[in-house]
């Protein structure tokens, strides 16, 4: 097993919900109107830190596609898929780009206005001093 080297994109990205390991950049988002079997998913032009499993054909809402799903390099968990091939002419733009499932990543400002919880003991005002 060999040493895995994780690319950290500058800029505003979306990343793992799971690992918080970087996938994209936000420049690079092209629709937020892509659906998958559980819930909203993004398209993007490119993205890091995944591994790719064999492609296969899948028919999709908008035809039959060959798809490959996509995985965390740093977590194993399933991100969404890459379009290899379309085989409608007006599908043919998807080819080469990533499907983000919104579900499985979180965006840097999500990441962000996470808060800290002190979960330190801590009297109360029916607490004698």
């Amino acid at each position: 097993m060999g040493r895995i080297f994780v690319v950290e994109l500058e800029g505003r990205s979306y990343r793992c919900k799971f690992c918080r390991t970087h996938l994209a950049l936000a420049d690079d988002l092209i629709s937020r109107t892509f659906h998958c079997r559980r819930g909203k998913a993004y398209l993007f032009t490119n993205a890091v830190n995944t591994t790719t499993g064999p492609p296969e054909e899948r028919m999709m809402l908008s035809g039959l596609h060959t798809v490959a799903d996509i995985f965390c390099c740093c977590c194993g968990q399933i991100l969404g898929w890459k379009y290899e091939s379309a085989h409608e002419k007006s599908q043919k733009y998807k080819e080469g780009k990533f499907v983000l499932e919104r579900g499985s990543i979180v965006d840097d400002i999500d990441f962000s206005t996470e808060f800290y919880i002190d979960s330190h003991a801590s009297m109360s005002d029916s607490e004698d001093a």
